[in-house]
């Protein structure tokens, strides 16, 4: 199997654009790439696309990177970082040295529980202290702009565009994309960008008042149940397929309930407690199953008709047509029934087919 490749967050793009559009500034000279330094303490070379004089004065520098994410799939692979580097004036409030503003395609902060305060632009803490570093970097390296406050302004130039593919406006980052990262480095499918959003979206959620969560597999499932539940905006918790993490997350935020919507295969591996339902951590053997079905105390001609089977949808295809409903809803009990016993919290378990139908619904049953 290839062994996939990591790539770059766009907070260290936006950090190497930075020191390149502060170089410009200092020497005068264009740069073709740059060094910038790590959380981890490492350094990286990042080649620019861009590096050039935004007024004749030469007062005001913009360089640009193109975000290589590796082989994850980030909706920002291939988008145009940039930076413009200026020198402040009086009308730019001058709290600091290093000025970090938001431009084109970074959208703005309007709710409470992120990492950046209401009316910010969505560049995270670790970003701005990778950009700080970079352009302080790139300040000591001469003395003409020492003791000169700079403004940094990040964009994305399609920026607006990209957002409308992400939850950012369920997390209140209003006209535009967020600045993120944490250690600078995208790892493949990383588990790790998953799980910051899923407990970014209950900070967000607790600071709007949301008591019941609702957590679901993919956006199918999602969409059903709202239709059904009526809940804000915010309640709502994408958690992929890290079902135990979300489990132990909404008991850590202190939610009083959880409502969980799946499809039958998610479900099915909820019911046998797997605690991460994606395929490449194991698809569903059959045969282990069709014996889980068995510890339920499922009929033995149910279970032989099951037998050949190729896929958990299969399975649930044959359940239907031999009407074992009541087959079906022991598994939605067993799934709810550990979806409790991981959060502590009682949690009402929907089944969704893909006709974007709830075909089962299991409420939570733990003493309130």
């Amino acid at each position: 199997m290839k062994r996939l490749r990591s790539g770059y967050t766009t907070g260290a793009c936006a950090a190497a654009a930075a020191k390149a559009a502060t170089l410009m500034l200092n020497t005068g000279f264009s740069q073709n790439q740059v060094t910038i330094p790590f959380p981890d303490g490492s350094r990286v070379i990042f080649q620019l696309c861009a590096c050039q004089w935004q007024d004749p004065t030469h007062t005001t520098a913009l360089a640009a990177v193109i975000k290589d994410a590796g082989d994850d799939p980030d909706v920002t692979n291939k988008a145009r970082i940039e930076a413009v580097v200026r020198f402040a004036t009086p009308d730019d409030v001058q709290d600091d040295q290093i000025i970090i503003a938001g431009g084109t395609g970074i959208g703005t902060v309007t709710k409470l529980g992120l990492a950046i305060p209401v009316g910010e632009p969505a560049i995270n803490p670790v970003p701005r202290k990778m950009i700080r570093e970079a352009v302080t970097e790139a300040l000591s390296l001469s003395a003409i702009t020492a003791n000169r406050p700079l403004v940094v302004t990040i964009s994305i130039p399609n920026g607006v565009k990209l957002a409308e593919k992400t939850l950012n406006h369920r997390l209140g980052i209003i006209g535009g994309l967020s600045i993120l990262g944490t250690t600078g480095i995208v790892r493949p499918v990383s588990a790790e960008a998953w799980t910051a959003t899923i407990s970014t979206s209950m900070d967000v959620a607790r600071e709007a008042g949301v008591e019941a969560i609702v957590l679901s597999t993919g956006r199918t499932s999602e969409s059903t149940v709202q239709q059904h539940l009526l809940l804000p905006d915010e309640a709502y918790v994408m958690m992929g397929d890290y079902l135990q993490f979300a489990l132990e997350d909404a008991g850590k935020h202190g939610f009083s309930a959880i409502h969980l919507a799946a499809m039958w295969a998610k479900i099915l591996k909820g019911a046998m407690r797997i605690p991460q339902t994606h395929v490449r951590h194991g698809a569903l053997e059959i045969e282990n199953t069709i014996s889980f079905l068995e510890t339920m105390g499922t009929a033995p001609t149910i279970l032989q008709g099951l037998t050949g089977s190729n896929t958990a949808r299969e399975i649930y295809e044959r359940l239907i047509a031999m009407e074992a409903h009541d087959t079906i809803k022991k598994v939605c009990c067993a799934a709810r029934d550990y979806c409790q016993d991981v959060s502590g919290l009682p949690v009402t378990v929907y089944l969704v087919h893909s006709s974007r139908q709830i075909v089962e619904s299991i409420p939570g049953n733990l003493p309130k």
